[in-house]
């Protein structure tokens, strides 16, 4: 780590790009101009600290260097310091990116001609929540860091409770501010320790710990908790699906494309303060990826909320970026700089690739939502016709997050594939590496049937309501993000050669070790073959395209009526019949609740099926557990009697208590 004195490069850029978010909500607030000019302004600013913040970290990325400052600051848990180095200039790309997406859409989402008692209030806390974003990414300090991480958990929450006169949105909010500081106390541990073993509040280099030591162990399950809270992995996820559901659908995008990847950040960055990683710790990530990945799809499944499902579909490719991580831990304890790079490279551009593609996916969310004032599946249908430009983003978003060729989400999930074969076939935890590999191929599969559903039961088909027959395309300040966000999607699945050596140093910074290896992704996957695969792709699609279109002799007939001379909406599959097989199988984990139509005589009244998949471990699991240790720890509420001599004896004990302790 080098210090230097204020100039321009890579790290006073980020700062700038960090203060100029940080304002850029602050006319809204002060009411300093009427709302409609002060949200363009605040997406003018966003805008520009996009450009520099890009430009901070492809410097940093491309060069492969790290400056750092020292900041005099009168705070507690110093010295502090301010950092850009590769690993932390690639979480800046997607937040970014993202941000500044999300920031033009809201001109056409969220007007605020159309929402002025909340444009203020989402305008300003989106701009504070992007500096906070990028602030803790630049934190190398305790203090520094618990700074940015609470100002966005603070921030997160009042644009999650935008519409807060609805109790729903409330109750997400509440649920998600409980777990965050939940998490926030973890991180209070961790970086406890650390500084009990370092002698210092400033985050440990990285190779600079030993992680055969016991207490490295503490350290690795607080950060597990800590960080797997914000990132909403398996069964930590409790507060994303309402979230993400409730959220006005540009801030569920920017909640999904990047909020949960601090939480990933955060724990990538406590690992590689390690060496001597025991193979327990690859394992233990390994598994907690594959069982976020398989129970999370399943969960997605049997959701009729469509931002609900794809809150789901978040808690799924968080798991596949662990199964990532963990090879690339098993490959630190066997040595192996092969498993490392194809481990970590993977789930860092899995990180990139979910931010892109979840981004674009809520933003069709959104732009749906917004002509039909509806989240529930059932009650769209045919807007294929009606919307086609928010369909074909859409469509690019689900076949991306499926894994498909030719686009991102494939390469990040081949390298995580080529990770998992190669250590199925050498050294130690071979036989787990072997056993994510199917589980991996099954949430793949399990994703493609999930958007089968969506995108039949929303696009294809008739309209199910008058509203969805009705529905209007988007806006061009909605559009254009999508397109942006697409476009990215195929560039990357299209031409993956292009961000491999910000990956090389990335992981280098990671695991510095791999300096002295020779190794590259360019060398290690065959990303030449993705391109003309790709390339071939895509145009035999357009060939098939081409002579569908000449083939057809009416395209503007309605869909296939089954035989009835008179079909109507209700003779369509609805999303609980696509997905019935697929709920039954996983009744076990999902505990799917069901009404049965009653059907008597031989001309029976109306009557109608319902199923609802809960939130099986909030409800099943947390909610019955708190509602016991309440009944359990009743009799201690006898100690809060309310007298201030009482509470002063119980605070001398305490104080008598801890002094005894090192004694």
């Amino acid at each position: 780590m080098s210090y230097g004195t204020w100039g321009v490069d890579p790290t006073l850029l980020l700062i700038g790009a960090v203060l100029l978010a940080a304002l850029s909500g602050l006319p809204a607030l002060l009411k300093l101009l009427p709302p409609v000019p002060a949200q363009r302004l605040s997406v003018f600013l966003i805008a520009v600290a996009t450009i520099l913040g890009l430009g901070a970290a492809l410097s940093s990325l491309l060069t492969g260097n790290s400056t750092s400052y020292l900041v005099t600051l009168s705070l507690p848990f110093g010295p502090h310091i301010l950092a850009l180095d590769p690993l932390s200039a690639l979480f800046v790309i997607p937040i970014l990116m993202v941000a500044c997406s999300c920031s033009i859409y809201s001109l056409g989402y969220w007007p605020a001609d159309h929402h002025p008692r909340t444009t203020r209030k989402i305008t300003f806390f989106f701009g504070l929540l992007v500096a906070a974003l990028l602030w803790v990414l630049i934190a190398r300090s305790a203090g520094l860091f618990l700074i940015g991480w609470e100002i966005m958990a603070l921030a997160a929450y009042f644009v999650l409770t935008t519409n807060d006169d609805d109790e729903e949105v409330r109750t997400a909010g509440s649920l998600y501010m409980i777990c965050t500081h939940t998490g926030t106390l973890s991180l209070f541990g961790l970086f406890s320790l650390l500084a009990a073993q370092t002698g210092s509040f400033l985050l440990p280099q990285a190779a600079s710990l030993d992680g055969s030591a016991p207490f490295a162990t503490a350290v690795l399950l607080l950060a597990l908790l800590g960080f797997g809270l914000k990132a909403g992995i398996m069964p930590l996820h409790i507060w994303l699906p309402s979230a993400h559901a409730n959220a006005p659908s540009h801030i569920s995008a920017i909640m999904s494309g990047v909020i949960l990847k601090i939480g990933i950040y955060g724990l990538v960055r406590t690992l590689s303060c390690f060496t001597n990683i025991p193979l327990w710790w690859g394992i233990t990530v390994l598994a907690l990826g594959v069982i976020s990945g398989v129970v999370g799809v399943a969960f997605a499944i049997g959701q009729h909320d469509l931002k609900r499902l794809l809150a789901y579909h978040s808690i799924e490719n968080i798991g596949i970026i662990y199964i990532g991580i963990g090879v690339a831990l098993i490959g630190a304890h066997n040595g192996s700089s092969l498993l490392i790079l194809l481990g970590m490279g993977g789930a860092l551009l899995h990180v990139i690739n979910h931010a892109l593609f979840k981004s674009l996916l809520f933003l069709g969310a959104g732009s749906i939502i917004h002509a039909i004032g509806t989240r529930e599946i059932d009650r769209m249908g045919g807007l294929l016709r009606r919307m086609p430009w928010t369909a074909f983003f859409f469509l690019v978003g689900a076949v991306a997050i499926c894994g498909l060729p030719p686009l991102n989400g494939f390469v990040s999930e081949l390298l995580i594939y080529l990770g998992l074969f190669n250590g199925a076939m050498q050294g130690s935890g071979a036989a787990a590496v072997a056993l994510a590999a199917p589980f991996l191929a099954l949430v793949g599969g399990l994703a493609v049937a999930c958007f089968v559903k969506v995108f039949g039961v929303v696009f294809l088909g008739t309209a199910r309501t008058d509203q969805a027959a009705l529905a209007h395309e988007a806006g061009s300040s909605m559009k254009i993000p999508m397109a942006l966000l697409a476009l990215v999607c195929t560039t990357i699945g299209l031409l993956p050669a292009l961000v491999a050596p910000l990956l090389d140093r990335a992981v280098t910074a990671w695991y510095p070790n791999l300096a002295a290896s020779d190794l590259r992704l360019a060398v290690a996957a065959p990303l030449g073959w993705v391109t003309l695969l790709g390339l071939a792709l895509l145009v035999a699609i357009a060939l098939f395209y081409r002579i569908s279109q000449r083939r057809s002799s009416d395209p503007t007939s309605e869909t296939w009526g089954c035989g009835y001379l008179a079909p109507t909406s209700r003779m369509q599959y609805s999303s609980s019949s696509f997905a019935e097989m697929l709920t039954k199988l996983f009744a076990g984990i999902l505990r799917p609740h069901t009404h049965q139509p009653e059907i008597s005589g031989s001309f029976p009244s109306s009557t109608r099926f319902a199923s609802h998949v809960p939130e099986a471990v909030l409800e099943q699991v947390y909610l019955p557990f708190l509602d016991w240790a309440n009944q359990k720890l009743t009799p201690l509420r006898h100690l809060q009697h309310g007298h201030l001599h009482l509470y002063i004896l119980y605070t001398l004990l305490t104080l008598i208590a801890l002094l005894a302790i090192p004694l």
